[in-house]
């Protein structure tokens, strides 16, 4: 699969190297693509790609969405982004009035990069809750070392934002370090 990863940071260069290490295409996209050996300008990365991980700051998202509306139209986009300063954690309701053609996800935006970085967590694997249109992106999910679990559609996003907020007052009191586990007979 051909990914465009908008942003390097703890999130983008921690999912994106577990993807290239399954054997996906993975290109940065960066507003200074000197900052990383390999990156390219963001338009550059986006026009390449079928599928783009946002992991850029939440406050930016809707600045990004107006900027490059026209290279995300007919791709899939996964928000690994938090605006947790903002009135929504997410920007789903603008990226998608301004890139109406998107099949938009919510997923990896519910644990800090080090669940990532080393997914095993007291022996177990974490389950990742994730919000979209269908399953097409359950296989980058498990390529990145955590387990898929559809929480559902578009209408389900605020669901996976509250995992956010659990995730983050229980890392509060006991270290980023934590995950969580859906448990079914």
């Amino acid at each position: 699969m051909k990914i465009a990863v908008i942003g390097a940071g703890r999130i983008g260069g921690t999912i994106g190297g577990k993807w290239e290490a399954a054997g996906h295409e993975v290109v940065y996209g960066l507003r200074e693509p000197s900052k990383k050996q390999g990156a390219k300008s963001i338009a550059e990365a986006l026009r390449s790609a079928d599928t783009v991980l946002l992991a850029i700051p939440g406050a930016a998202v809707v600045q990004f969405a107006q900027e490059h509306a026209k290279e995300l139209d007919g791709k899939m986009v996964i928000d690994a982004t938090n605006n947790l300063g903002g009135a929504s954690t997410n920007s789903w309701q603008e990226i998608s009035a301004l890139a109406p053609k998107v099949s938009l996800y919510r997923a990896f935006n519910t644990y800090g990069f080090d669940v990532f970085a080393e997914p095993l967590i007291g022996g177990e694997r974490p389950d990742l809750f994730y919000a979209g249109p269908d399953d097409a992106i359950e296989q980058l999910i498990a390529d990145a070392g955590v387990r898929p679990v559809r929480v559902g559609g578009i209408d389900t996003v605020d669901v996976v934002d509250g995992v956010l907020r659990l995730w983050l007052r229980f890392a509060q009191s006991r270290g980023r370090r934590i995950a969580f586990k859906l448990i079914a007979d």
